[in-house]
């Protein structure tokens, strides 16, 4: 990435984020996700600041990304996602998180190395890019340099801390049916979540409620939808 490109962004994160933590000054720790089961197989809790986690595309993994995002910026730290496929609208992220959407999969590790490094995001999600060894080590040192807990949705496992992936329990589909004939409602979803680490292997069952949309969350008709699910707002 050119100099001069590097240097504008930085600008840009210093303009916007004026009281963004300085990379120098950030304690390390994690980031919990906020869901009890989870964060009790997780190491230390939660996400481990300044290195890498991967969770495989499964059922489930955005959902509880999404959900960790909310719960970071509610304990008042700043978190970013970056969807480098354009499947998710902006104003699924009214709440808080930032929401970035680059041209494409380069672009999307340019952002996540340079947000990750500038020590202004206690989390950093990375959508849609499945990155080559080298690239690991790029958003790696950034991580570690910046003090993110960065998380990659992807199959590419090199250099990553923690890998997790979901997988749907049998009989997974929770269903609300109606006593008059009308079409059954899917309620909730049952998973199994594993975390792998060095010298640790732990899983739990979650129950994911689902919450039905009817706008589109990507906002282009040619790209796929993704909706995800969520926790119904309360009363």
């Amino acid at each position: 990435m050119p100099a001069a490109h590097v240097a504008s962004l930085q600008a840009v994160l210093a303009q916007r984020f004026p009281d963004a933590v300085s990379n120098r000054g950030w304690a390390r720790g994690t980031v919990p996700t906020g869901i009890a089961a989870l964060d009790s197989v997780l190491p230390d809790g939660g996400f481990q600041r300044g290195r890498i986690a991967v969770w495989s595309p499964g059922p489930g993994a955005a959902a509880v990304l999404r959900s960790t995002c909310l719960r970071t910026v509610a304990d008042g730290e700043r978190a970013v996602w970056i969807d480098a496929t354009h499947t998710v609208a902006g104003a699924c992220w009214c709440e808080g998180p930032m929401l970035v959407q680059p041209e494409g999969p380069i672009a999307g590790l340019r952002a996540a190395e340079e947000l990750a490094r500038s020590g202004g995001f206690g989390l950093v999600v990375l959508d849609g890019v499945d990155p080559d060894t080298t690239a690991m080590v790029r958003v790696s040192r950034a991580a570690h340099e910046g003090g993110s807990a960065l998380v990659l949705l992807t199959r590419s496992t090199s250099l990553a801390s923690l890998r997790l992936a979901s997988r749907p329990l049998s009989g997974a589909y929770i269903w609300r049916r109606s006593p008059l004939g009308e079409p059954a409602v899917l309620t909730a979803v049952k998973l199994v979540v594993e975390a792998r680490a060095s010298g640790w292997l732990a899983s739990t069952e979650l129950t994911i409620p689902v919450w039905h949309d009817r706008l589109r969350l990507a906002l282009d008709t040619h790209r796929p939808d993704r909706r995800g699910t969520r926790t119904p707002p309360g009363p």
